[in-house]
């Protein structure tokens, strides 16, 4: 079977005789994820905000905790579509900080001074612009969405080795306890079953790993009073939540920021879920290597 071209015609929909943004906002609502921003679902739409007008759409990860504040604009974006968008989101994060927030500018044109302007902005507020275009086949109109600037994921405390003040055993054996700082002993011998070179490095904040005296952080290691936290960098994956969960093991979440699986260990639970650690570890480990996530 042959393929036939066509040619397609871009459209301005500002101005247009029979679209307009409701008819932008009906296409994005019916199907979200034409925009780009993954396996997202619609939550609310003109979204009554105190004082400040309406959001165009509130769209929300399908199976994560991330949401996206999104505003629309035909033609060129302009210093109130920015603000507008920007107050909105502060106004969401700040009524829903269970959430992660995201604000989202949508426009037909995103000019490059204008670009200039919202990159600014960008590492400090999570922000994304999306440029949209209408294109036409006879008597039909398609919309096309382009990330043109995505959002800027700041680095954590956790990743900077540079600011951090290098500590001791003894330091965390007094923040958390011998007996968790004995589990991150524990969980270090399941992690040299994958690399015998691996070592415990203690900072401030967290006891990272190092590989022949070099920072490799694809675990964290938190030591509690009476629990350890293992922070294991591996991608979302519900089988490994299931084994987690079918275990008995407390999984705290998978933040989304870090890209790590948080699992809560009391005493005992290294030794008794050795299985289902190792599992979980040697993934962290596949990715950090380049041998791919779980």
């Amino acid at each position: 079977m042959s393929l036939k071209y066509e040619k397609l015609s871009p459209i301005t929909i500002k101005g247009h005789s029979s679209l307009n943004e409701k008819w932008v906002q009906d296409r994005i609502a019916d199907d979200p994820q034409i925009l780009g921003l993954g396996d997202v679902i619609l939550k609310d739409r003109e979204r009554s905000q105190p004082r400040a007008g309406r959001l165009d759409l509130l769209l929300q990860d399908a199976d994560g905790n991330r949401r996206y504040e999104v505003e629309v604009q035909l033609g060129k974006t302009d210093e109130s579509h920015i603000i507008r968008t920007i107050e909105y989101w502060d106004i969401e994060r700040k009524r829903y900080p269970q959430y992660e927030h995201t604000a989202v500018i949508v426009a037909e044109e995103i000019t490059s001074r204008f670009l200039n302007v919202i990159s600014l902005f960008n590492g400090t507020i999570p922000l994304m612009a999306v440029q949209m275009r209408a294109l036409q086949l006879g008597n039909a109109v398609s919309l096309v969405f382009t990330t043109v600037l995505d959002q800027v994921m700041l680095g954590l405390v956790d990743e900077d080795e540079e600011v951090h003040e290098v500590t001791d055993r003894a330091y965390w054996e007094t923040r958390g306890s011998k007996s968790t700082v004995g589990m991150a002993d524990e969980v270090l011998e399941i992690l040299r079953t994958l690399d015998p070179t691996l070592e415990l490095k203690f900072n401030k904040f967290y006891v990272g790993l190092a590989r022949m005296g070099q920072p490799d952080n694809f675990v964290v290691l938190r030591p509690k009073k009476k629990d350890l936290r293992i922070e294991a960098r591996v991608d979302k994956d519900p089988t490994i939540e299931q084994k987690l969960e079918a275990a008995g093991l407390d999984l705290m979440d998978y933040d989304e920021r870090s890209g790590r699986y948080r699992v809560r260990l009391a005493k005992g639970d290294v030794k008794k879920h050795a299985e289902v650690l190792t599992e979980l570890l040697a993934a962290a480990h596949s990715k950090a290597t380049g041998g791919g996530g779980a």
